[in-house]
């Protein structure tokens, strides 16, 4: 199996290329899989995990070690410092580039990671919405200085309930994205999806998605998993990594890689708002969380295949699939 997709397009008097999306909640296998995959297909990786893009955040990302990079690289990982913002259409552009130049090797795109929004945004395209307003964000910021964030959210029930059950209270860019739109254009942000999704699909040019997920079927596996590996990620130095992210002085728990799910609740600890017991707790209560709202992305995700992470047939039936696709 190890022939170019390019050969396998010529042989079948195709022109287009199969991309293989592998989806999976965190601590579900997703990247020793791909390393799997790579190992025995002419794949190359492309991340597609919103924490894993930040330089020096290593160690809290999960990211693969020097080692695992050495045998199969992962493009879009790394790239970016901390104190920068990168959106889902960022995203999307990059991995459009990355793609391509993966097709034009005779290779084939392999998309791993858990940042289902990262994922959607390359399937369907982004709406059109308005720019930010730096006067509408500075008063949702005061409401939620003054009330918490659980009130933006109850705002946001009001006037764009669908949004509201989708975004979870403790996510504030995204609550505040949310309820900007509406304030400033007067249309809630579910309203521009659907306007936009009534507009024809964007290109993907000469690729073909195919979506992949992999999962324990017994969400306590997945729990325990969780947790084992968060407090394996603070045995292996977490605390000084972030310790070291706080110490550069620009960084803020405001920014989006400081609300990184074991960051935030590891900065709560060194500057003394948190036990150490209690930010262990509270790192794998998030984790939990973000394994369980990546999991009902998945429920809803059309034309997607799905594998059991705990089935030692998985890798060949996998393996299958994407020979029947190249061919």
């Amino acid at each position: 199996m190890q022939r170019s997709f390019e050969q396998a397009n010529a042989q079948s008097g195709q022109s287009r290329t199969p991309a293989i999306c592998l989806l999976g909640p965190t601590a579900s296998g997703k990247t020793a899989l791909a390393i799997e995959l790579v190992k025995r297909l002419p794949c190359e990786i492309i991340n597609v995990d919103s924490a894993q893009i930040y330089r020096d955040m290593d160690i809290g990302t999960g990211k693969p070690d020097a080692a695992t990079l050495a045998l199969a690289p992962h493009r879009l990982l790394g790239f970016l410092d901390p104190a920068q913002v990168y959106s889902a259409s960022q995203f999307r552009a990059d991995a459009l580039r990355e793609m391509a130049d993966i097709r034009a090797l005779g290779r084939i795109p392999l998309l791993v990671g858990g940042t289902m929004l990262y994922f959607k945004a390359l399937r369907d395209g982004l709406a059109a919405m308005p720019g930010a307003d730096p006067q509408i964000r500075e008063q949702i910021t005061a409401t939620a200085e003054a009330h918490g964030w659980a009130a933006v959210h109850a705002q946001l029930q009001t006037v764009d309930p669908e949004s509201a059950r989708r975004i979870h209270p403790n996510d504030p860019q995204r609550l505040q994205r949310a309820l900007e739109i509406f304030l400033v254009s007067g249309k809630s942000m579910t309203q521009w999806h659907r306007e936009s999704h009534a507009q024809q699909a964007p290109s993907l040019g000469p690729f073909d998605l195919h979506f992949l997920s992999i999962q324990p079927r017994s969400r306590g596996v997945l729990h325990d998993r969780i947790a084992a590996r968060f407090r394996g990620m603070v045995d292996q130095g977490l605390v000084a990594e972030v310790e070291a992210l706080r110490g550069r002085g620009d960084l803020t728990l405001a920014m989006p890689s400081m609300r990184a799910v074991g960051y935030r609740q590891i900065w709560q600890y060194i500057v003394g708002e948190l036990a150490f017991d209690a930010m262990v707790e509270q790192g794998i209560i998030a984790t939990r969380q973000m394994a369980k709202r990546q999991i009902t992305w998945l429920r809803s995700w059309e034309n997607l295949q799905d594998f059991d992470s705990e089935n030692p047939e998985t890798l060949e039936l996998i393996l299958k699939f994407v020979d029947r696709i190249a061919i």
